[in-house]
């Protein structure tokens, strides 16, 4: 057992989310959305901390990270369950992050989504994005989503991550799983490469630059459905953040390849519940229809959300609506709706009565 672990076990235990190791400091756990710290006799040095970091990563990881100065890895303890890591160095020296992976793969019904989200994993084609900010269980979503392809349909799928997250075993589809900077160079690289692979479903676990987007909407556009996240706070403005990572000359060209190809759009936030025992997501849904396809294509997308008000009868719903429904049904407090709200004055009322 590796000496990390104890720290781990320790987070776990507590119910943890995320497990931070700073240098010249004591340890903090993030339980419930909040930061905590963690009681020992002395706060830890980065000495120490590098040591125990160290400990865990291979030579190729150790050279990458005093060579990049940040890090993105997957480490599994043994008895307690695969983690995502990441590495930064600040003035005091190494610091470490630690994100639990849950063993068992969610299902879209067990985080609460809609039928209408089933339904875009079984599109043969398009683009299906994930949205919103750190902590906001994107990657549970996505690979609830792989899940139920898997379990359905015949496919292959092929997921590119960094690092690799929940593990996908073989069910009615075969599933690759590559790893950016141990499989594979780069998103943009592996997605170049996927479309020679004869996948079905390509799973981009972050579209982080224009290369990324551009070879993802084009995989989209050629027979495969591609599922993706980008960390933007709205549907819409996902959509506004995908066109303006464009050249302005390729604006048109780009507009019109996302309005054929966008499948829909699923942006969520993490709030806490109101008894306390962890998080709930609200969920802002936009689904792909001839109306907004025009929107898109026309370089209307202010209008967005207007589109998503009078489109409730095909599954949209706007954030605050969710946030609105979780209210109302009481598993939020007031004053966390009116903190996670767009329109804070729609939610006025309930702060007053509070």
């Amino acid at each position: 057992m590796a000496r990390i672990d104890k720290l781990l076990q320790a987070a776990k235990s507590a119910g943890a989310s995320d497990l931070h190791l700073v240098s010249g400091s004591l340890p903090y756990i993030r339980v419930n959305g909040d930061l905590r710290t963690v009681k020992m006799d002395k706060a830890m040095s980065a000495e120490l901390l590098r040591s125990l970091i160290f400990e865990i990563l291979t030579e190729e990881q150790q050279a990458a990270i005093d060579k990049e100065r940040d890090l993105d890895f997957s480490y599994e303890a043994v008895g307690l369950g695969r983690f995502r890591g990441n590495l930064l160095y600040q003035r005091k020296g190494l610091d470490a992050v630690f994100r639990f992976i849950p063993a068992e793969i969610p299902t879209l019904e067990s985080l609460g989504f809609p039928p209408v989200v089933s339904k875009l994993t079984q599109h043969h084609q398009g683009l299906v994005l994930v949205t919103g900010p750190t902590r906001s269980g994107k990657s549970a979503t996505l690979a609830a989503m792989i899940n139920e392809i898997n379990e359905r349909s015949n496919h292959h799928i092929l997921s590119i991550e960094d690092p690799i997250e929940y593990i996908h075993p073989n069910k009615k589809s075969v599933v690759n799983q590559r790893e950016v900077g141990k499989h594979t160079n780069s998103f943009a690289r592996a997605l170049k490469a996927s479309l020679r692979e004869d996948p079905d479903v390509i799973m981009v676990g972050e579209l982080r630059d224009v290369e990324t987007m551009s070879m993802a909407i084009t995989a989209s556009e050629t027979g495969h459905l591609v599922l993706a996240t980008l960390q933007t706070s709205s549907a819409h403005k996902t959509i506004d953040r995908v066109l303006d990572s464009f050249p302005v000359a390729q604006q048109s060209q780009i507009r019109t390849m996302v309005s054929e190809s966008l499948k829909g759009v699923i942006s969520q936030r993490l709030l806490k519940r109101a008894d306390g025992k962890g998080m709930v997501a609200a969920v802002e849904i936009l689904i792909g229809t001839v109306p907004l396809a025009n929107l898109i294509r026309d370089g209307k997308t202010f209008q967005i959300p207007s589109i998503m008000q009078t489109g409730k009868g095909v599954g949209m719903v706007k954030m605050d609506d969710a946030i609105m429904e979780l209210l109302q049904n009481q598993v939020i407090t007031p004053e966390e709706a009116s903190m996670a709200a767009n329109d804070k004055s729609n939610f006025a009322q309930f702060l007053a009565k509070g």
